[in-house]
């Protein structure tokens, strides 16, 4: 009884797995060479875009923040003298 329940697993193994063919690992290979290739070529795009957004963010901060220092400061005509400078 037990020959027979072995018999019977292992055919039904040998059904349900096939043993891997050369075209399976060439198809398994070539999957995995695209997904590195594809890798390869994200991340560094990825960190130059990252790095150059931040650079334009940060220039646009920097330029925001002196539009307003320069707006806090006070408009002076040019045809009349600072109270403070009068000589």
């Amino acid at each position: 009884m037990e020959e027979v329940l072995q018999q019977t697993l292992e055919g039904a193994a040998d059904r349900a797995l096939p043993p891997p063919s050369g075209a399976d690992g060439l198809v398994f290979l070539l999957i995995a060479s695209l997904g590195l290739v594809m890798a390869l070529v994200y991340v560094p795009i990825r960190l130059f875009l990252t790095i150059t957004a931040r650079s334009r963010r940060l220039r646009l901060l920097q330029r925001i923040r002196r539009l307003r220092e320069d707006l806090g400061q006070p408009l002076g005509d040019p045809g009349t003298e600072d109270p403070g400078q009068a000589t």
